[in-house]
């Protein structure tokens, strides 16, 4: 693991394992998310330091991928040879003293990930991999503007729930319905934006455009479609008037592809 300094944004570097969990409860949080509790001996050790890092969940189909899952090297040079579906995920709560970590789905209808979680059932099994590194972003700024939809909502309740009371958190959720609301809690100061993304065109980006920023030193989270976010974050530079350092922007899922890339 690599020495940083605390007091400003890094990245550090993990050992990458991969772990064997046992499904131990499923949760529904809203209609189209999904909570999946795993567990099992093999979590001791387990390390998240970011909101937002991502674990690679295995979704083997037969026997030949099962195997490949077991001896390809995480993180290491791709072949072509056969291998599990991959997806990267959010460990939403990390409990090792009862050996629990929780993972949230959205259960959009399409992709390996989707499909394993809408029939989950305690006593499956299901393999984990990293986190590779985690992004550290210290408690050091003054206000969070958070932006995401449904699968940038573990990320952004994980933040919301590190944060200090003193700061503020403007928040801004694209998300399918009203029934998708999820209550999030911080003990900053708090204010919480739900976009239904049918109701208007480029409601979203809209909403972003017109917004009035946090007073002090603004630290931006971004996490949409790919192209969108791309699009938010010169939003929040060229019009706002942020930092390009203050602006972290990641592309969750993509519109040619059916999975999302990192709930």
């Amino acid at each position: 693991m690599t020495e940083h300094n605390s007091n400003a944004v890094h990245r550090v570097m993990h050992e990458i394992k991969r772990r064997k969990l046992r499904v131990l409860k499923v949760t529904d949080l809203t209609p189209r998310m999904r909570r999946i509790t795993l567990g099992g001996a093999q979590l001791a050790g387990f390390l998240s330091q970011a909101a937002d890092d991502h674990i690679k969940l295995f979704f083997p189909r037969n026997a030949e991928e099962e195997q490949a899952m077991l001896t390809m090297v995480l993180g290491g040079p791709k072949d072509d040879g056969p291998k599990p579906a991959m997806r990267d995920y959010t460990p939403r709560r990390i409990d090792l003293a009862n050996l629990e970590l929780d993972i949230d789905f959205v259960l959009h209808g399409d992709g390996p990930a989707s499909t394993w979680a809408a029939q989950a059932e305690p006593g499956q099994h299901l393999n984990i991999g990293g986190p590779r590194s985690s992004l550290i972003v210290p408690d050091i700024f003054d206000s969070y503007l958070l932006i995401g939809d449904e699968t940038a909502l573990p990320a952004i309740a994980r933040r919301l729930e590190e944060l200090s009371p003193g700061r503020t958190a403007l928040v801004i959720v694209e998300i399918e319905n009203e029934a998708e609301r999820q209550p999030l809690n911080s003990a900053a100061n708090l204010e919480v934006i739900w976009v239904n993304r049918h109701s208007s065109d480029n409601a979203l980006a809209r909403t972003v455009a017109d917004l009035q920023l946090p007073e002090g030193e603004l630290y931006a989270w971004i996490a949409l479609e790919a192209a969108l976010s791309r699009r938010l974050r010169k939003v929040l530079i060229q019009d706002h008037g942020l930092a390009e350092g203050a602006v972290k922007a990641a592309g969750y899922w993509r519109l040619d592809e059916n999975e999302n890339d990192a709930p």
